[in-house]
């Protein structure tokens, strides 16, 4: 039984055609508690995994567009109008992954090798001469940018260019002309008879970092965007683990073939991900007559249901929960600069394997342990009722952080106890341990970042969030090791008084171990404070807060449209009732006329999707019953406290209160309290 009501508005505001409406206007009350079901009431599902032909014979018209290619179709908050394809991963989707995947390869080939790169590991005669410690700086400066530009590519996607010449823009201005100029430096003599430095820091710390941001906060929205955002919303989780399968793949291509080249021929190594890239561009290009491309809004023209303060609220809220993970990804940011730094010193496996090469541990290592917790751990724990508060996965994190920077102070040792025995260098596969740690600990934090920004974020503030969540994952993490090393760059300091410590002769006179042992302790007090009571239900309660505001309404095709008096001729005058006149008379006010439809659900970036997916399948989909009258009430949770949303004139309010004291001591179970009885 239920005493109270929530009256939703459904459809856009015309204001050239302020007293008219459609033929399909739809009264939509979501009453807060159990639902009465009365005579002739017709109860309805409106599926999320629309995918085959056969599907849209159970649509409404409103639904179905007609076009043979892409038979779905929407309007969205702005009244614009899409069509959706039944198979988007392999009508659209596609290209957006190559994309990605390609420029992953790109990213992390160039990332892995540039500490190497600029202190002359590749090539002692031509290289930018710098010292250990000013290299790692450089490359924190370039990762801190690149996690710091998503702010810039989410205004450019949600105001200026929108997600599709937003990602072309980034791609083809900045991503491409960046790796361009940074291959270039690598020619002896092309651009000066000395090392050009002003190109390389052109390249390096501004071009390149700067269009990776863009297009890598973007290009996932965009991707997500393909897909019906009702009736297909259960398929857009599985899309995020194809994303993230392909970040992974890309990683661990360019991760091994990169570094590998790089020691043989540096110049050849770095033109492969220019070409790669453009590879990348051209088939994302071939694929622009297929995607579903939405113009930036200038400006909001609809009353959100969800107050404006709401979605503020989700962005700072956002920004922070990341500061949670901020300890583990400071050990994170570790694999491109000290780790290759100490691994420098160390001895190449099999010839071939050397620091920059193990990197590629920690992408096999997401790749092999996110699908054994996804699909196995997990459900495991799903079965048994047991669900892992996001701020443990945070502190889980955090542990394997601090696990895996103590095994780099193992390595510490060893290097330091065979350089003292006899001068000799430590394999560099000690150094798997830390990695691994690394790319297990990336599982539960940095995946479980991604899911909250993005199922907190409100709808149309995504590419926001992302942007966020991106700065929180490796710009300000990149700040702060910056920071660190100016703080201890005298454990950086050899023998000589210099922070050359690319030999092991001077990387064993300097007390780099130090460093570590601080990472340790930023570790263990990141696993200190997420396991705190008050952090945990804090995050609990935010994420209970988004999982409700996520009941967002969602705009449905326009019908065609008939005067008012007509339709209300077509009424029968007893169910001319107080709720009826209220909801007409608020839709007037706010929105104009037309049905809305419900969608409620998640996005979710890395391999924990599976379990998520999974779980999404045993659940029904939303249903409400449909009066003869059009008069929709929509089934909700019982027990919830009485609310109206939005700011409603005081004949509104009156009719509202009218109506919530017509129902109070009712039971909504009985099958003769009808609309005439109201």
């Amino acid at each position: 039984m239920a005493t109270s009501m929530e009256i939703l508005q459904g459809s856009r505001h015309d204001e050239s055609d302020a007293d008219s409406t459609t033929s399909g206007d739809i009264p939509v009350v979501r009453v807060e508690g159990l639902l009465a079901k009365p005579w002739g009431a017709v109860e309805e599902e409106l599926p999320t995994n629309v995918c085959e032909p056969e599907q849209l014979k159970s649509l409404p018209p409103e639904c179905r567009s007609g076009d043979a290619e892409r038979p779905l179709f929407y309007i969205d908050e702005n009244g614009r109008s899409h069509k959706y394809h039944l198979k988007p991963m392999f009508y659209s989707v596609i290209f957006i992954l190559l994309v990605e995947l390609l420029e992953r390869f790109s990213f992390y080939g160039i990332n892995y090798t540039q500490t190497s790169y600029l202190t002359g590991v590749y090539n002692r005669s031509w290289n930018a001469g710098l010292a250990s410690v000013t290299a790692s700086s450089y490359v924190s400066v370039s990762v801190a940018i690149a996690y710091t530009a998503p702010f810039f590519g989410a205004y450019l996607a949600d105001r200026v260019l929108g997600d599709y010449k937003s990602i072309l823009f980034g791609s083809l201005f900045l991503y491409l002309p960046g790796l361009f100029l940074i291959a270039l430096t690598t020619v002896p003599g092309l651009l000066g008879e000395s090392f050009n430095n002003d190109a390389l820091r052109l390249g390096l710390l501004c071009l390149w970092p700067v269009g990776t941001g863009i297009v890598k906060s973007i290009v996932n929205i965009f991707g997500a965007k393909q897909y019906h955002p009702l009736l297909q919303s259960s398929l857009i989780e599985s899309y995020y683990v194809n994303f993230y399968m392909c970040i992974n793949i890309g990683a661990l291509a360019g991760g091994i073939m990169i570094p590998v080249l790089a020691q043989t021929n540096v110049t050849l190594a770095y033109f492969i991900p220019v070409i790669m890239l453009s590879f990348g561009v051209m088939l994302f290009v071939i694929g622009t007559p297929r995607y579903v491309r939405s113009r930036p809004v200038q400006q909001k023209k609809h009353v959100a249901i969800t107050p404006p303060s709401d979605s503020d609220f989700s962005i700072v809220t956002v920004f922070l929960i990341g500061f949670l993970i901020i300890p583990f990804c400071i050990a994170y940011s570790q694999m491109a600069t000290t780790f290759i730094v100490q691994g420098t010193v160390m001895k190449k496996a099999f010839g071939w394997i050397d620091a920059a090469s193990m990197n590629n541990a920690d992408a096999i290592a997401v790749l092999v342990f996110g699908y054994i917790i996804g699909a196995v751990l997990y459900p495991q724990l799903a079965q048994r009722n047991i669900k892992i508060p996001t701020t443990y996965k945070f502190a889980i994190g955090s542990a394997l952080g601090a696990m895996a920077i103590a095994c780099a102070l193992m390595v510490e040792y060893k290097i330091h106890a065979a350089y003292d025995r006899d001068g000799s260098q430590v394999v560099v596969l000690w150094q798997v341990f830390s990695y691994t740690l690394i790319g297990i600990g990336e599982i539960f934090a940095v995946s479980s970042a991604y899911e909250v920004a993005f199922t907190m974020a409100p709808l149309e503030r995504k590419a926001q969030a992302s942007a966020v969540n991106l700065f929180c994952v490796g710009g300000l993490p990149s700040i702060l090791c910056i920071a660190l090393y100016q703080v201890g760059a005298r454990w950086f300091t050899n023998s000589r008084g210099t922070t050359e410590i690319s030999d092991l002769e001077d990387y064993c006179t300097a007390h780099v171990y130090k460093y570590f042992l601080v990472l340790f302790l930023i570790c263990l007090m990141g696993v200190v404070i997420n396991v705190l009571p008050p952090v945990k239900n804090w995050v609990a309660s935010i994420e209970e807060e988004a999982a409700e505001a996520l009941k967002t309404p969602m705009a449905t095709p326009k019908m065609g449209r008939k005067p008012i008096r007509d339709k209300l001729e077509e009424l029968d005058v007893q169910e001319r009732t107080a709720l009826i006149k209220a909801k007409k008379h608020a839709n007037y006010l706010k929105y104009g006329s037309g049905p809305a439809l419900y969608k409620q659900g998640s996005f979710r970036a890395g391999p924990l999707t599976l379990q998520h997916h999974q779980e999404q399948k045993k659940k029904r989909p939303a249903k409400y019953v449909k009066y003869g009258n059009g008069l929709l009430l929509f089934k909700n949770t019982p027990n919830m406290s009485p609310v109206v949303r939005g700011d409603l004139d005081p004949n509104t309010e009156r009719a509202v209160h009218a109506l919530e004291e017509a129902l109070e001591g009712k039971d909504l179970e009985d099958p003769l309290l009808s609309n005439n009885t109201l």
